[in-house]
This record gives C-alpha cells, sequence and structure tokens, in this order.
C-alpha cells in the first residue's frame, strides 16, 4: 500500500510510470512470469479480449495490446490469491462488511458457490445443483415474473447475453437492467433519434483521417489509456485536439508511449491537447451551443449536405440565433472568445470527430446535450465521410455488445417477433424495469429476487444507501461473478454468490475449448479464447451458467439449453437468426480480428421518423437543479459535485489506493476542490470536511471525511471518487428521457469534520 501524499505529479501519463505500476500489479497479484505471458495474448487474434475498457484494437499483431489499466484488470483476473471458503469460515458477513472494497478486490478469486447462512452470518460452501434448486425455486414461487429483476454487467460476452436475456424472456419478464442505463443510455436515446442510429458512427480508420478531435467530457488516461496512443499518433500528423473538461486531467496534456522509444526518452512524452478549455460541470450543451451559433454567424456551413440529408435546420438556425452570448458564457464558464476559437479550429477542418463519455452522459439534461454535439457535425457534414463523426465512447468492455444482445429493458416488436420465432414461444411486451425503477420496486416490496449477472449493484447505483436497504428487503439475491465485492455482502434472505469463469480462463464444454464474442466501442465484434487453467475446478463459464438456470426453472421450455453450451457455435447460429447484422456469424468472426457490424449513419442512411438526420433545438439549459437548490439556499455555499474514477480503479473495483495523474497517493476519500472556493469558506486543503447532498425529497445523504486537495478545477465545483460518493447522488435525480443517474452533477455543501485529527 502506498504511503499517504498529496503531490503534484509532473510527468506525462504513459511511461514509465505506467510500466512501474503494471509490474507492481502483476507481481503483487504472484503472477510474474504468468503475468506477462497472459498480458501478451491480451487483445489479440489467438487471445482473449481484455475485460477492461471497449476501446478497439489497433493492431492485431502488435507486440502488446494492453493498456496500464488494462494490465490490472488481467493481473486482478490471473492473481495467484483465493478467497476460498477458508475466507468464508474465519469471517461473518458482518465482518467482511467492515472492510473497505480496496480489502475485499485484494481476497482473490472465488473458488466454489456461496449460500448464505442466516444462523452463522456467513457463507457456507453449496453444491451447483443446490444452488440451481434454490434459485429456480424462488422463481417459480413469485406470483407474477415481474416480480424478478435480473441485472447485466458490461464484461458479460455475447453469448452469455444472448442467453441469459432469453431465458428471462422465456420465464416471462423484460426487467433487465444494465448497467448501460446507468451511462451511455442517453447516447442511445439521444442519437437514434436524431441520426437513426445509437452507436458511434466511426472506425478506427477515422481517427487516421481527422483533421479535428473535440473530445467533451471524457478522461481516456484512466478510463480508456490505449486511445491516448490514438490521440498521439493523430496529434503529431497535426490534427488539432480540442478538449472540454472541468479537470485538467494529465493523459490529455501528455502522453509517454510505452511503445515508442523517443518518448520513453524524453521527460515530456507527447502533447495531446493543442486547446484545453475548462468547462463549468454540465456547461456542454451551452459550449457546442456557441460553436454552432459562430459557425452560423461566419456562414461557414455544407449547405450541399443540409439540403440532401437533414431536417429541422431552419428552426435550429432560429434558435441557436436567438440564443445570447451572455447566457451561453454564464452556462458554460468559458467566454464568448474562448468558444469561437474552439469554434474557428471547427470550421476550418474538413473532416471533425467529436468524442464523449460520461461527463456527458451523466446529467440531467445529457440528452439535450449529446444532440447539440450532434448537431455541430451535422453543420459541417460531417457524420458519413472519412475522418468524421460522432463518437460516444463506452465503458466496459461489451456494455454495447450485451445491448446489441437484447439486454433491454425496452425491446422494439421487431427485435421480439425475431426471437419468439427461432425459440417458438411468445415473448413478453410490456417495458420492464431500468436501474432507478428496479430499485424503487425493491423498495417499495414489488420486486422480490434479484440476480445480478456480474457488477457491483449495491455500490454501483446511485443513492447506495437506499440501494442497500432495497436490496435487503429482497427473497433472494444472486451474484454471478469472478471475485468477492461488497454487493455480496448486502444480502436477501437467501444469498448465493457464484463463482464463474474469467475473461483469461480456458473454457471446456463437451466439443472442447471455447471461444466467446465481444462488441467494441466502434463496432467490431471479434472472438476472446482463455489461456490460463480455471482458478478452481468448480467454476462454470457464464453461459453454461445462464443454461443450467433456465433447465432448472423453465422444466418445459422447447430451447434445447444443454445442447447450446456443448458448442458455443450453436448459440452464435441463434444469435444469426435474431440479431440483425449477424448473418453468417462464426464464419465471419473466425476471421482474425473479427468484423465491422456497419452502421447505417456512416452510410448516410438516416433510419430517424423523418427518414432524414435531424437538427433538434435546446435552450441553454438555466433551471438546472444546481441553480434551482442554489436559489433556494442563498445562505450556503451550494457546490457542484462530479464524481470520478481514480487511476488505480475501474468502474467500482479498486486495484490500489493511488490516482498517481492526479497526485493522490494512499487517498481515495478526497475532494478536489478550487482554491478560491477554499478561501471563500475559510477552510485549507488538508482539513477533512463531510459532504451533504442538498435535494428536495427530505432525505439526509451525507458522505463524511472527505480530505480537501486543491486542485485546478472551476470555482463552484468539486469533483471526487465514485463508490464513495454514491450514495450522495439522489435517486431521482437522472437524465431527463433516458434515466441515467446524474452522478456528474450532484448539488452539495461542506461542513468540516469533527475529528480533524483522525488518520
Amino acid at each position: 500500500m502506498s504511503k499517504q501524499a498529496i503531490k503534484f505529479y509532473s510527468k506525462p501519463a504513459g511511461g514509465w510510470g505506467a510500466l512501474r505500476s503494471v509490474f507492481k500489479h502483476i507481481h503483487a497479484q504472484g503472477i510474474v512470469g504468468r503475468g506477462v505471458s497472459t498480458l501478451l495474448r491480451a487483445n489479440q487474434p489467438d487471445g482473449f479480449d481484455c475485460p477492461g475498457c471497449a476501446w478497439p484494437d489497433k493492431n492485431h499483431h502488435s507486440t502488446f495490446e494492453f493498456c496500464e489499466n488494462g494490465a490490472k484488470a488481467v493481473a486482478a483476473e490471473a492473481t495467484e490469491r483465493r478467497a476460498d471458503r477458508a475466507l468464508f469460515e474465519s469471517h461473518t458477513v458482518a465482518q467482511l462488511a467492515a472492510h473497505d472494497d480496496y480489502w475485499l478486490e485484494g481476497q482473490g478469486r472465488l473458488t466454489e458457490p456461496m449460500r448464505y447462512d442466516a444462523a452463522q452470518d456467513r457463507y457456507v460452501p453449496t453444491s451447483w445443483d443446490d444452488a440451481f434448486t434454490l434459485m429456480a425455486r424462488h422463481l417459480q414461487a413469485l406470483p407474477d415474473p415481474n416480480q424478478a429483476l435480473f441485472y447485466t454487467s458490461g464484461r458479460t460476452s455475447n453469448e452469455a447475453a444472448f442467453l441469459y436475456q432469453l431465458f428471462i424472456r422465456e420465464y416471462g419478464t423484460n426487467n433487465l437492467p444494465d448497467c448501460s442505463n446507468m451511462c451511455h443510455e442517453p447516447s442511445g436515446t439521444a442519437m437514434k433519434e436524431q441520426i437513426g442510429i445509437g452507436k458511434g458512427t466511426v472506425t478506427l480508420d477515422d481517427f487516421d483521417a481527422a483533421e479535428a478531435i473535440f473530445i467533451f467530457g471524457q478522461n481516456p488516461g484512466t478510463n480508456h489509456p490505449r486511445m491516448l496512443g490514438t490521440l498521439r499518433e493523430a496529434a503529431k500528423r497535426g490534427c488539432r485536439i480540442v478538449v472540454f473538461n472541468p479537470l485538467r486531467e494529465r493523459g490529455l496534456e501528455r502522453f509517454a508511449d510505452p511503445q515508442s522509444p523517443a518518448d520513453m526518452l524524453s521527460s515530456q512524452g507527447s502533447a495531446i491537447a493543442s486547446s484545453y478549455y475548462q468547462v463549468r460541470i454540465g456547461g456542454d450543451l451551452a459550449v457546442a451551443k456557441g460553436m454552432a451559433k459562430a459557425v452560423l454567424e461566419a456562414g461557414d456551413i455544407d449547405a450541399d449536405f443540409i439540403a440532401a440529408h437533414t431536417d429541422g435546420f431552419d428552426a435550429f438556425r432560429a434558435d441557436v440565433v436567438a440564443e445570447s452570448w451572455t447566457t451561453i458564457e454564464a452556462e458554460s464558464g468559458l467566454t464568448e472568445a474562448q468558444i469561437r476559437a474552439a469554434a474557428d479550429i471547427y470550421r476550418q477542418s474538413h473532416a471533425s470527430i467529436c468524442t464523449w463519455g460520461m461527463g456527458i452522459t451523466q446529467h440531467k439534461h445529457s440528452v439535450a446535450t449529446i444532440q447539440a454535439i450532434v448537431n455541430l457535425l451535422l453543420l459541417k457534414g460531417n457524420i458519413g465521410k472519412p475522418g468524421a463523426g460522432a463518437c460516444p465512447v463506452r465503458g466496459h468492455s461489451n456494455v454495447q455488445g450485451d445491448r446489441t444482445m437484447g439486454i433491454y429493458e425496452r425491446p422494439s416488436p421487431a427485435f421480439l417477433h425475431k426471437l419468439g420465432k427461432a425459440f417458438d414461444f411468445t415473448p413478453p411486451a410490456a417495458h420492464g424495469h431500468d436501474v432507478v425503477s428496479a430499485i424503487e420496486a425493491m423498495l417499495a416490496g414489488e420486486a422480490k429476487v434479484f440476480i445480478a449477472l456480474g457488477g457491483n449493484f449495491a455500490v454501483a447505483t446511485p443513492d447506495a444507501d437506499r440501494t442497500q436497504a432495497a436490496l435487503r428487503q429482497c427473497a433472494l439475491t444472486v451474484h454471478i461473478t469472478t471475485k468477492l465485492n461488497r454487493s455480496h455482502l448486502v444480502h436477501g434472505q437467501d444469498a448465493l454468490i457464484l463463482p464463474c469463469l474469467g475473461r483469461t480462463e480456458i473454457d471446456i464444454q463437451a466439443s472442447g475449448p471455447q471461444g466467446v464474442t465481444v462488441e467494441d466501442s466502434m463496432s467490431m465484434v471479434h472472438i476472446s479464447a482463455g489461456m490460463n487453467a480455471p482458478a478452481s475446478a468448480h467454476l462454470l463459464s457464464e453461459p453454461a451458467i445462464v443454461a443450467r438456470l433456465a433447465q432448472a426453472t423453465l422444466p418445459h421450455s422447447k430451447t434445447p439449453w444443454a445442447w447450446l453450451i456443448e458448442d458455443y457455435d450453436r448459440i452464435r447460429a441463434k444469435i444469426a437468426e435474431v440479431i440483425v447484422g449477424f448473418e453468417d456469424f462464426n464464419a465471419r468472426v473466425h476471421v482474425p480480428g473479427g468484423f465491422y457490424l456497419g452502421n447505417s449513419a456512416r452510410e448516410r442512411n438516416w433510419q430517424t421518423a423523418t427518414g432524414k438526420a435531424r437538427f433538434l433545438a435546446h435552450a441553454v439549459p438555466q433551471d438546472l437543479p444546481i441553480a434551482t437548490l442554489r436559489a433556494q439556499h442563498p445562505t450556503q455555499t451550494v457546490f457542484n459535485l462530479m464524481t470520478v474514477r481514480s487511476h488505480d480503479q475501474y468502474n467500482t473495483t479498486i486495484y490500489g489506493l493511488d490516482d498517481r495523474y492526479r497526485g493522490v497517493f494512499g487517498h481515495r476519500r478526497v475532494c478536489f476542490i478550487n482554491p478560491a472556493d477554499l478561501s471563500a469558506l475559510g477552510f485549507k486543503a488538508g482539513q477533512w470536511v463531510d459532504m451533504r447532498s442538498v435535494w428536495h425529497d427530505g432525505h439526509e445523504r451525507v458522505a463524511r471525511r472527505f480530505l480537501l486537495v486543491e486542485y485546478d478545477i472551476p470555482a463552484g465545483n468539486l469533483a471526487s471518487y465514485y463508490p464513495e460518493t454514491n450514495n450522495l447522488v439522489p435517486l431521482s435525480s437522472m437524465a431527463d428521457r433516458a434515466r441515467t443517474p446524474a452522478s456528474k452533477s450532484v448539488p452539495v455543501t461542506l461542513s468540516l469534520n469533527q475529528e480533524q485529527d483522525a488518520a
């Protein structure tokens, strides 16, 4: 564990610091030799897909295609450590829950199915047969299938996800909340309405041809480190990279590519951003609209594209012209001159890409913001030509693929028809629960069984205290997972932990070793095959767990569950029957590198309500919750808090206690604050504060003991790590229409913690 310290990090992202970190993590997991050989198979044609982020693979024949944080994920999965029955014999659930998330992760791989024993307050070993019998009994006893909830993590393979949604719909519900509900749901909602498809329109080749790249609300240095190599190559050939982000992030400033001898010999690395604008939290809609205003005022638009491929332009133009620069400046936190300078770069570029992450999607007005960004692209015809397009960068490695496979609480009638025809049943048509409504249903006692295929639902979700109370009201909670996490300790009356194979492990079924498939952020589908022996002889694959659960629960199902599991090619053949774009799936995916699914908007085939790409006007919002609550609490300083990852974590998985690029070592309970705000409050860096959510529903939400850290962030804004601050996010604070928790704009107040001297 690192010594606690706050110190400025002067080096570029990547470089020797990244290499030292990779070695430290594989050494800590006791797998130096095997860890290196495993990493060399990551993202290779004959290897496994990284269980980390969904950034595509550029070169399938390079020496290595992994990044620092991908290496952490691989090391954590391939670890020698075991969370076996001895751990559970020596700890009650209450004792386990007293440890932090880093300690829980550090116990290693789970080795056998475990059932909660209330009399002992312990998890005890159980057999797979008994586990499936228990789950089936609970599910069959429910008077309504809609009282069961089935969550999915973005690490789940296409094959497991397809079988999972099939089982759930044969069971009789569309209750399929998933991690998309908490991240890029607004991207899909916004773009499908506007350009006819909810996926990004670019490929990696477009980054080679782009003349300008605009990055909104994204920190690739921590969240998608391999993207930095792509940005570095673009910057070196003269592409302008313009960043809009509240925090100064090292990965967006400078990067030393570990595969570049020149970068590794330099203390500075390569510059990434040519312009860096620290927009106020939630101010990106104002920025995009201001840039559109400058472009329109200059008359520098692609009139032929607009006439041939779009509608709504006249109304959009009138709305933009009417928007005042005073409002744009006030809401964005940038000056008119700064926005015009960014617009000039956009105007001068013949091919531009706009990328964004959860700094855009996790706001009340996220759908409108994304549509404002797409409006900007449409103005100059920057969709459907080389080097240009929209690029929402997804998080987990197969979060996009899971949605493609039908993990969606609001399935289309066309999808349900094809699914029912392929498997000879009538799927339910009524929409199911998303993440927020699933929590509400548990709180109300309307949902009794919760089954999670991966993930860490209890702490990944908003309003964590209420979410955990909701889970404890369930009759049964089940977690299919590789490692112990806090969700397993927040259990129903009955509870199971079911250990599964990881991405790096060999999956042997009746026909021999199997591969699974994933879809990355740019719609490339490729196969993944593990190389390591399983962590335990008692592990089952995710597809096998789903199939055996279906067999136990649905004894009269016409689906040949056991036969499908014998050879995953059989699952893929059924996927090809149901999912558009997967024709000849088996033949195409076994080609090295896989295949591209295609994108209708990239072909300028606009599958919208009007048959064209749509300009959609949105006013710059001045009545967001932060503004309203500041007006309602004039005697208090109400800050806008954004939750972020540290560099030593991936989603809720904590690999270590350092955030190297932000200069935080050995800490996680920190609050980044502007020095002027510290002075105005009369506080000092190094003091401990409590954060209180300011909301209108009467629930008290407090996160205690966070260290104040001076940081380059706009005044009035704060940043802190999740999941430690997820309890501050009100359940009812979410994106309009998309219902994604507004975790990047949480109104809070600060007060000094009463135990300032405690370590």
